[in-house]
């Protein structure tokens, strides 16, 4: 009964991201908040319809269904633009990922220890989860005709990389966090994040070579055309992801590494052109997750944080990562508008959730951990799916504001 309202309300929604496609773009809103109001409206505290266990004891529903909308995520991420165009980044790509991403985790973590007054082993479980920037949230940002009127390639890739490799190399972070809270020695800990991510980018590559040639041998005999060529690539970031879980590595970064390897051997180029059927296919698959993420809130340890929650939420949105980005704008290669731009459109999503089950699994479920960084993600999802255009808008006029006083 519940599995049959989950898909009435993934297709209503479906239908209506469908019927105003273009339109959302220019609209304060987006598909994982959309989701997010159903699943709410869905859920016991309002309509009743679902029931489902909250999110404060740990769902492995939710890790899986957040493990596979990541992979297809991080796969449409790394396809989203020539090789050649992201290669330039590298020494921004390497600031944003080797410290602003650490930095982010012990700034989070931080805020939770001060704001809740969560134990240290807690509070470093919550930073490092909520530390990646989201490929799903970020996506409504950076793809579009509007995002490419608006906003300056260089931004637009910037976020598009970060997002989509920050996902997988955030799991040392949270292997780290585990060592803290008692779970894992910082041996081990070390020993398991080099074997996770060093095996996740073997195998990904791996996986990645040997699928872009057997693309272009198919292409070369006419069996790879249109709907073949592009559910190729979905059904590529399911067996990376798959085989990451057979072998014990970090299947988020194996994917990316995968679709990077597969842009690069591939069709390179030919494969840009397919990017917003990817696009509308993570835009739709985005539903489900929400749906249900929506529907098993934690209500109860919501409250029992009173105003607390609140401050973390917004203490979060404002100083996870802004005044980081400000501070190494000049390494970054960034003007103040963009440094803000950046820093604000960082979100934390689906990849939260991922790290947060991830941990309940590894560790036991932490209430106060996962009600948190659940209100955090909610906080989140609500902020940059309101922000988004008029964000966006106000970027536009301050530079071009900017680069008039400079005339």
């Amino acid at each position: 009964m519940e599995l049959d309202v989950v898909l009435v309300a993934v297709g209503l929604l479906g239908v209506l991201v469908a019927s105003m496609s273009a339109k959302m773009r220019s609209l304060p809103v987006s598909e994982p908040l959309l989701g997010l109001v159903a699943g709410i409206l869905l859920g016991p505290q309002v309509i009743g319809a679902l029931t489902l266990p909250s999110t404060a004891t740990g769902q492995p529903m939710l890790h899986e269904t957040s493990r596979i909308l990541l992979a297809v995520s991080v796969m449409a991420v790394a396809l989203r633009y020539p090789y050649r165009d992201i290669r330039p980044h590298g020494k921004a790509i390497a600031i944003l990922l080797l410290l602003v991403l650490p930095t982010m985790a012990m700034v989070s973590g931080g805020l939770a220890w001060a704001i809740l007054g969560l134990p240290i082993a807690a509070a470093a479980l919550f930073g490092a989860a909520i530390s990646p920037t989201d490929p799903v949230l970020a996506s409504s940002v950076v793809t579009g005709k509007a995002a490419e009127r608006d906003l300056p390639a260089r931004d637009r890739q910037l976020l598009s990389i970060e997002s989509g490799s920050n996902d997988g190399l955030a799991l040392p972070l949270v292997l780290v966090a585990l060592a803290v809270a008692g779970p894992l020695s910082v041996g081990d800990a070390l020993i398991e994040s080099v074997w996770q991510v060093g095996g996740a980018v073997i195998l990904g590559a791996a996986i990645g070579w040997l699928g872009g040639h057997a693309l272009r041998v198919g292409a070369r005999h006419g069996a790879t055309d249109s709907a073949p060529a592009l559910f190729f690539t979905v059904v590529l970031a399911l067996c990376i992801l798959g085989a990451s879980g057979m072998v014990g590595v970090d299947g988020i970064l194996a994917v990316f590494a995968g679709g990077v390897v597969f842009n690069i051997v591939g069709t390179g180029a030919e494969r840009a052109s397919e990017v917003p059927i990817d696009e509308a296919i993570n835009r739709f698959a985005v539903l489900p997750l929400f749906v249900l993420f929506g529907a098993a809130l934690p209500w109860q340890q919501w409250r029992e944080f009173g105003w607390q929650g609140l401050a973390l939420v917004l203490a979060a949105l404002l100083l996870r990562r802004m005044p980081i980005v400000l501070l190494l704008r000049r390494p970054l290669g960034l003007r103040t508008p963009d440094a803000l731009y950046l820093g604000w459109f960082g979100p934390v999503g689906v990849s939260a959730l991922f790290y947060l089950t991830f941990e309940a699994e590894r560790l036991g479920a932490d209430p106060q951990v996962l009600a948190a960084g659940s209100l955090v993600l909610v906080g989140s999802t609500i902020a940059y799916g309101l922000t988004a255009v008029y964000g966006r808008r106000l970027y536009r006029r301050t530079a071009r504001e900017k680069d008039d006083r400079r005339r």
